[in-house]
């Protein structure tokens, strides 16, 4: 058999199949064999050699579209910024990034799933939340931020916000997601972190509902 010379166009071709497909029949309703009929010549081998699972495959998917439309590098070198405006910044791109939300909506059956969350957790621990400390770094510095102990207070943040908050990991009801969205906010207001303005928590409380809905 030939060797694929091109191995990152098959996987992007996987990726962009699989996610028409989980948002068009659902996850669990998608089978390895429906990708593969879409792929157009490619075998169930070839996606194996990439992907171990279906559980992979939507792993790979969320890390793609944050790759592709990261919101801290959006914020990175904006010189009119400080760090908390560029903290609340990543926070409302993120809250409204509707690819983002849709693949969420997709990956709900697999919450219960260890592996899965163990994957997630991994992401947000070693990729997120370094990304979110060079920020605290940066409003400490410039005084926006009034805490200590960024490298802590990163990880906590990646805690609250992407895990507590969300009602396929935490079951909540509207009114229990929205007294759950005010907590944090006073939580960070109280250690200096003022990062919820009007907007945002506007914004958070109609994704946080649309998502239970």
């Amino acid at each position: 058999m030939a060797r694929n010379k091109y191995p990152e166009v098959t996987v992007s071709k996987i990726l962009d199949v699989a996610l028409k497909l989980f948002l068009e029949k659902g996850y669990e309703q998608t089978t390895i064999q429906d990708i593969v009929d879409e792929l157009g010549g490619l075998t169930k081998g070839a996606i194996y050699h990439h992907f171990k699972s279906k559980e992979d495959i939507i792993t790979a998917l969320g890390k793609n579209i944050f790759n592709n439309n990261n919101p801290f590098e959006k914020v990175r070198n904006h010189q009119t910024m400080n760090g908390l405006e560029k903290l609340r910044t990543v926070l409302k791109l993120s809250v409204t990034d509707t690819e983002k939300h849709m693949v969420d909506t997709a990956t709900i059956p697999l919450v219960k799933n260890p592996r899965f969350l163990a994957n997630l957790l991994d992401n947000q621990i070693n990729i997120v939340a370094p990304l979110l400390k060079e920020l605290f770094d940066e409003g400490i510095q410039d005084g926006s931020i009034k805490a200590k102990y960024s490298k802590s207070l990163s990880e906590m943040f990646v805690l609250l916000t992407n895990f507590w908050l969300t009602p396929s990991i935490f079951p909540a009801t509207q009114e229990e997601i929205l007294e759950k969205i005010n907590i944090v906010r006073t939580v960070f207001d109280g250690i200096g972190i003022p990062v919820f303005d009007d907007e945002l928590l506007s914004l958070c409380k109609t994704a946080a509902v649309d998502f239970i809905k």
